[in-house]
């Protein structure tokens, strides 16, 4: 067990809440008061998470979700594909004309569809209860009346600040307070993002008499058939900025890749592990990394190790980078490309995975099963942990309904605030490779292989747990490590979150510029000397970083014996929080 909390489990009957920010909580909470379930909840409260966290995610850019819905019709479990797809005109011939070797990781030319709203109206035409007005509503009142301004938002306009003073106009319009970062405490307006969204649900509202259906998809049209598709183009068309690649680009996106955009709504993966049936999005998200390293540590008796000692870390990390090696090598929209799923998730591909972990001895190859070893290039810097970009929710009602997102992109700091919306366009094309024989190769049409993955598990078929948290290619990581303590040594929600954790950067990252830190291993300041050093002596390169570095975990779990509902939400950065009834 954990030696402290550093908050209460939260427990309910009627639902728990837990979000990235508590204010998004709060909204969520109230959504499911006024007689929404968890769909509507979640979509709730992802909605203000794209409003109140603008350097971690936005409605410009996506949001993968599970879905488990007690009173489907059809599938009970699903994955909502909020992923938007590449432009018709970004293709590897227009990159390598312009001698650009990786997409950059900021301006225009990385930009997707936009697929968070599709995502959370999509969600809640198919499984949830309430109007549009209903659960985006409560936000729009947020942005237009304001919030006080919180310290880790104010940190990073203000690290953007002469970007916007002297660039990026647009974003200074949305976020500076003359020409200056707002100040802790201040209350903070956005009018341009609430305006844009009250014309969502103006939409909806013209044509509700026509039903619940008819009016979603009229705010569906005018977001991606109408005003927001047209200004998001306009701009991106018209406006040169300044990228990663040393050139000043204009976008590719044009309003015909918004027009022909559509949610898909998907069958999700799955794996068992010791009775519990984990689901994940599919290989067009990193999602099966996890599943995968589930199916490699289950030979082995992980509690007998004991929690965090050199054994266990070793034991997880080279699972890690065996299983990531494979998502390098394989992953991509399947649309596009052939993912042998079925047998990277085989068992028996997995005792043959497992046999490569030496107990004594990092390994220092990048080693995808069925290809040849590839040593990897030692890249210079020493990133700690990641940023804090993207951000999660969970959602359990008292019916079993359970609803996992994990918004990101669109964020303040890659690309300029669209004139007259209020938000930026995501770079999630960032990610797409320019090797044409990859699996993730930039096609138009394609979805980008993104990090992003919710989680959502089942016990007995029964509802049981939802968990995720933001971190990039460490998002796999830290949610598997919450899972485990949970799991393998009987950790309480909270507990679970607060364990000092760790994470490999054995493999190239999926941002630009594609960094990798053969054998780096990152661990809390929390976990022992004596840990570090042993692990040291197995041939890890240990990183320190600060005590409370390591993601955003929340997650909610049900039994449905007694109703009980219980969530958690990671003390790191603060603002995260879980609310219950």
């Amino acid at each position: 067990m954990a030696e402290f909390t550093t908050r209460p489990v939260i427990t309910g009957t009627f639902g728990v809440v837990t979000t990235g920010h508590y204010l998004a909580t709060s909204i969520g909470m109230r959504v499911l008061e006024a007689g929404g379930n968890a769909i509507d909840a979640g979509v709730a409260a992802g909605f203000a998470l794209n409003m109140l966290k603008p350097h971690s995610n936005g409605i410009g850019g996506e949001s993968p979700i599970l879905i488990h819905s007690a009173r489907a019709d059809g599938p009970r479990i699903v994955a909502v594909n909020g992923q938007g797809m590449a432009p018709k005109r970004a293709t590897i011939e227009w990159f390598r004309s312009q001698n650009i070797d990786l997409i950059p990781g900021d301006g225009f030319l990385p930009a997707t569809v936009s697929g968070a709203f599709g995502a959370w109206v999509t969600s809640l035409l198919r499984f949830g209860r309430l109007s549009l007005k209903e659960t985006l509503g409560p936000v729009v009142d947020l942005a237009r009346d304001g919030f006080p301004m919180y310290a880790e938002l104010s940190r990073s306009i203000s690290n953007q600040a002469e970007k916007f003073r002297t660039q990026w106009p647009t974003s200074g319009e949305a976020f500076l307070v003359n020409g200056e970062a707002p100040e802790v405490g201040s209350i903070w307006r956005q009018p341009a993002w609430a305006n844009t969204f009250q014309k969502a649900i103006d939409a909806e509202m013209r044509e509700s008499h026509r039903g619940r259906e008819a009016g979603l998809q009229a705010a569906l049209d005018y977001f991606y058939r109408g005003e927001v598709a047209a200004k998001a183009v306009a701009f991106a068309s018209n406006t040169e900025v300044l990228d990663a690649s040393g050139k000043w680009h204009r976008g590719l996106i044009a309003e015909d890749d918004f027009a022909v955009f559509r949610t898909k709504v998907e069958p999700p993966v799955t794996a068992n592990y010791r009775g519990l049936d984990v689901y994940k999005c599919g290989p067009w998200c990193q999602g099966p990394v996890f599943l995968q390293q589930l199916t490699l540590l289950e030979q082995f008796d992980l509690a007998g190790m004991g929690h965090n000692s050199p054994e266990y870390i070793h034991t997880v990390v080279e699972a890690a980078k065996l299983a990531f090696a494979d998502r390098e090598a394989y992953y991509g929209d399947p649309a596009f490309a052939h993912v042998p799923l079925d047998r990277l998730l085989a068992k028996d591909y997995a005792a043959e995975r497992a046999a490569l972990i030496d107990p004594a001895v990092a390994s220092p190859d990048l080693r995808p099963g069925g290809m040849p070893a590839t040593t990897l290039e030692r890249q210079a810097g020493d990133p700690a942990f990641y940023a804090f970009d993207t951000t999660h929710l969970d959602v359990i009602d008292a019916e079993g309904n359970m609803f996992s997102a994990t918004p990101s992109g669109g964020w303040l700091m890659s690309s300029p605030v669209i004139e007259g919306l209020g938000f930026p366009l995501g770079t999630r094309g960032q990610m797409f490779s320019l090797d044409p024989d990859h699996p993730n190769a930039l096609v138009p049409g394609k979805r980008p292989r993104t990090t992003l993955t919710p989680s959502l598990a089942m016990k007995d078929d029964r509802p049981h747990m939802v968990f995720g948290t933001p971190g990039g290619d460490m998002q796999d990581q830290w949610t598997l490590q919450f899972f485990l303590n949970v799991v393998d040594f009987d950790m309480d929600i909270q507990e679970a979150i607060d364990a000092p954790s760790f994470h490999t950067m054995h493999f190239p990252s999926s941002f630009y510029p594609r960094a990798a830190y053969p054998k780096r291993v990152v661990v809390e300041g929390r976990i022992p000397e004596e840990t570090r050093t042993e692990l040291e002596s197995r041939g890890h390169e240990i990183v320190v970083g600060g005590d409370w570095a390591h993601g955003q975990v929340t997650g909610a779990r049900f039994d449905p014996d007694t109703g009980v509902i219980e969530g958690g939400a990671s003390p790191r950065t603060l603002v995260p929080y879980a609310m219950g009834r």
